[in-house]
């Protein structure tokens, strides 16, 4: 009898044992399998050059002159885009600290940054053929044109890039809110009122079609009416020819932001020209001088609500 129980004690025991191996050791699996992935997990995707595999949530990543997406998903780069001493200004309380790096990135720039990721707006912004190089340094991936063209789709890509599709669909539609607010604030201001967008750099005035920059934001996303002058010109071409002082009253806006950054040529100009001076826009009080062309001049996420938001500052009163 004693024999019997001692058996059944034993094989209750055995059984508990095994149970209990056999659910450690699926947790451990389970725990290592993730634990794994975390490490090694890859990201599979087509860019201009073919299939690239990078590292997910990459943590030093460089991408000149596309920091306007890094930022705007919450990602500060390992270095940040320069000409000399130019860099994107109106990003520079995000990249505050940031190393600048060459727009041309050069090799020993990049080495010496140490970077998990690097990313090119497009193939032409590879410099000197240098692909094979910099995918030695770390993966690279490369924009399509058209891609990279659409502030929208770049950032949508971006996020695919980053693992932060989630946060790319949410400050899209964020976007989308602060627009058609600002929208219903200036066309009850301003009603039917033509605005056009002067640029002046050097001593030269450059007009922006409806598709360029942040003239996009205007005519396309708060729906501002273009003066029929702009709508002509149709689509941004590449090439970007200057308009003549003699014709800018044949533009006819009611309203001029004039883009520059202070003690250009053009703005001396201007205000001795009685071309200029006789504009009604001149005239009426409706110039508004922006001195910080940084992000009038970009596409991006950050940079078209920075320019909704001093849009509506200037026009819904």
């Amino acid at each position: 009898m004693f024999k019997k129980r001692l058996a059944i004690v034993f094989t209750l025991l055995t059984i508990l044992i095994l149970v209990s191996a056999c659910s450690n050791s699926g947790g451990n699996s389970s725990k290592d399998t993730n634990n794994t992935d975390n490490k090694t997990a890859e990201v599979k995707l087509t860019d201009a050059k073919g299939e690239v595999v990078i590292p997910a949530n990459s943590k030093k990543i460089i991408a000149p002159y596309l920091e306007d997406s890094l930022v705007a998903l919450g990602v500060k780069p390992a270095a940040q885009w320069s000409i000399g001493n130019t860099v994107l200004d109106y990003l520079q309380p995000e990249l505050k600290g940031v190393p600048k790096i060459s727009w041309d990135l050069p090799l020993e720039q990049v080495i010496s940054n140490n970077p998990d990721l690097i990313i090119f707006s497009s193939p032409s912004a590879i410099q000197k053929g240098q692909y094979e190089e910099y995918k030695k340094i770390a993966p690279t991936y490369v924009f399509k044109d058209e891609i990279s063209a659409d502030w929208r789709k770049q950032l949508t890509q971006m996020g695919q890039i980053l693992s932060k599709q989630d946060k790319a669909k949410e400050v899209l539609a964020n976007y989308d809110t602060k627009a058609a607010e600002a929208k219903a604030k200036i066309q009850k201001s301003i009603g039917e009122d033509t605005v056009a967008l002067l640029w002046v750099m050097g001593d030269k005035f450059y007009l922006m079609e409806h598709n360029r920059f942040s003239a996009n934001v205007l005519y396309n996303d708060l729906g501002i009416k273009q003066p029929d002058f702009v709508k002509n010109l149709g689509d941004a071409a590449v090439q970007w020819d200057p308009i003549a002082l003699e014709k800018l009253p044949e533009i006819k806006a009611d309203h001029i932001f004039l883009i520059s950054k202070k003690g250009e040529a053009g703005l001396d100009l201007l205000s001795k020209s009685s071309i200029w001076n006789g504009l009604d826009a001149v005239k009426n009080k409706h110039v508004y001088e922006m001195n910080d062309p940084s992000f009038w001049t970009i596409n991006g996420l950050i940079a078209s609500e920075k320019t909704i938001d001093t849009v509506e500052k200037s026009l819904a009163k």
